[in-house]
């Protein structure tokens, strides 16, 4: 009598195992694996990670969205050689030269240069710092290309690749002169454009791309969908990270849902800035390289909203690990943590 009681449980676990880790995997560069996320509640102070990027010798910048000043981490990430997955995280301290916080939601290291650009929401501009947490003077204004965001859907993102030469940055959800922007309710799919900039800081081409309709279907305590996260490949590809936040109003059944697409920009796709985006405008194609959903349920509190990406080491057989961190609302309320978490994949290749 007793196995049959234990069975419906068994199930019941299942599914929630199953739903807090879903993976899926296309050809585009040949995914190896997926590991499972990590905190380091000891040796990682309780944050609001939105950014990281490689700085050499195993450390990486790291940026903070509600830091007390303008400014980045050093953190030193251990990457396992064999598996791929963090090892350990170690932060080294914070660097700002006191300047207010904008809402830094992304970062990239200029190696030529040995500088950092950090992208700020609230005044939607990308600032860049030395190495020592110091202003440079130069300021890349995206406002003539990326305009008209509404509330907390503006830069969140940024990406460089120094083959190419192109720094690319994007807004989380549709512009206002580009349409409805996706809710718990509506199902629509955003449309975000993608636009790139050279050496010298100036526009170059913008690029239109349409997410995923979100899978949420009600109201909830809060929710966000879009484009959190770009990585730029040595191919001139865009690694595209898309997340959809759905809060329930008691927690309990609160997901985030992450995909990783690979795209390849094609300049016969270019679209004008200054000609809202439409059903009929041609978009860049998408293909996924990973997806994977996490959740607070009875179960287990391991939602993860991941907003930082960059690449890591290769293992010891040439994989190349692609590092992830999550925003943790500084551990809110005690039940988020602060996720780090690594995707290993094949035919890839940048600065690291």
């Amino acid at each position: 009598m007793k196995k049959f009681i234990y069975l419906p449980l068994l199930l019941l676990a299942l599914i929630c195992f199953m739903n807090t880790k879903t993976l899926a995997a296309t050809d585009s560069l040949g995914v190896v694996k997926v590991n499972k996320q990590r905190h380091f509640k000891q040796e990682v102070p309780a944050g609001n990670y939105s950014g990281l990027t490689p700085i050499g010798e195993g450390r990486y910048a790291v940026v903070s969205d509600k830091s007390v000043t303008d400014g980045f981490f050093v953190f030193e990430i251990a990457v396992d050689s064999i598996d791929g997955r963090v090892e350990r995280v170690r932060n080294l301290g914070f660097r700002s030269d006191g300047s207010k916080n904008r809402d830094t939601e992304a970062i990239v290291f200029l190696p030529q240069t040995q500088t950092l650009m950090l992208a700020g929401e609230a005044d939607g501009k990308v600032v860049e710092y030395d190495l020592q947490g110091r202003r440079t003077g130069r300021v890349l204004d995206v406002g003539a290309t990326l305009k008209g965001w509404t509330g907390n859907y503006g830069l969140e993102s940024l990406a460089y690749n120094e083959k190419t030469g192109l720094l690319w940055t994007c807004t989380e959800s549709t512009l206002k002169e580009d349409g409805e922007r996706s809710t718990s309710v509506n199902g629509v799919q955003n449309r975000i454009r993608l636009q790139s900039f050279d050496a010298a800081l100036k526009p170059c081409e913008q690029y239109a791309y349409l997410t995923d309709a979100p899978k949420a279907h009600m109201n909830g305590g809060r929710f966000a969908h879009g484009v959190s996260e770009l990585l730029a490949l040595d191919d001139g590809s865009l690694l595209v990270l898309e997340r959809e936040v759905f809060v329930a109003k008691r927690k309990i059944g609160s997901y985030v849902i992450n995909k990783v697409y690979r795209i390849m920009p094609d300049k016969s796709l270019c679209v004008n800035v200054k000609e809202p985006l439409i059903e009929s405008v041609s978009y860049v194609e998408k293909r996924l390289v990973a997806s994977w959903k996490t959740n607070i349920s009875l179960f287990g509190r391991k939602l993860a909203n991941y907003e930082g990406m960059c690449l890591g080491p290769r293992t010891a057989d040439g994989a190349q690990t692609i590092i992830l961190v999550a925003d943790s609302q500084d551990q809110y309320g005690g039940i988020l943590r602060d996720w780090f978490k690594t995707i290993l994949v094949q035919e890839v290749s940048g600065e690291r």
